[in-house]
């Protein structure tokens, strides 16, 4: 149970760092900044297939898949975001 306590603080401070670290970011800053964090959610989706795939437990399993699912979810839809932000800076012929 202590653990649990530990890890859940953990987390919802590291939501609220987060949180607060891209509301001071600049517009300007925000496509370098989907790059690196579309980069960081690929190796998320490697970690979380991993979890999926081990089947310690059927519990296990189905978290993983839903991690993967969502991992997936944010990496597409991240690179969909920053195309479309980069679309904005291609010259109009």
């Amino acid at each position: 149970m202590e653990v649990f306590v530990a890890a859940l603080t953990i987390f919802i401070l590291a939501l609220f760092l987060g949180f607060e670290i891209i509301t001071k970011v600049p517009p300007l800053l925000h496509t370098p900044l989907m790059s690196g964090a579309n980069a960081i959610s690929g190796i998320t989706l490697v970690g979380t297939l991993v979890t999926a795939g081990s089947q310690l437990s059927t519990l296990t399993t189905v978290l993983g898949f839903l991690a993967v699912a969502m991992a997936t979810a944010n990496v597409v839809g991240g690179f969909l975001v920053t195309h479309r932000m980069l679309q904005m800076f291609r010259r109009k012929d």
